[in-house]
């Protein structure tokens, strides 16, 4: 059964332009550059509710499969050397497991 990440990311005040054109020049191509890309389900910015987030939801096979995703990405140089640009402009990170509902559509 399929497992979903969500990783929400609070950016600081002001910060979200910087960080949205980080991720759109570097580190997106990164995660396309080494094969990374094709588990994210979305990116997403909030709208209402709490502001300044930046929300990933990514799929994986299991939680193997996830710990491997986030092992191997943590060892890919081009990716590590955006996050080192993107961690300071964050405030916090939240990360939720969440297992598909046996009904209806999943990305």
């Amino acid at each position: 059964m399929a497992l979903y990440e969500k990783r929400t990311y609070s950016v600081k005040v002001g910060e979200m332009p910087t960080v949205l054109k980080l991720y759109k020049e570097e580190g997106w191509p990164a995660l396309e550059a080494g094969g990374f890309s094709h588990r994210v389900a979305g990116y997403f910015v909030s709208d209402t509710g709490p502001l300044h987030q930046l929300v990933h939801l990514w799929k994986f096979e299991d939680d193997a499969d996830r710990r491997n995703h986030w092992a191997t990405l943590f060892q890919d140089a081009p990716f590590m050397a955006f996050a080192v640009k993107l961690r300071p402009l964050l405030t916090a990170q939240e990360v939720q497991l969440l297992n598909p509902a046996p009904w209806g559509h999943h990305p």
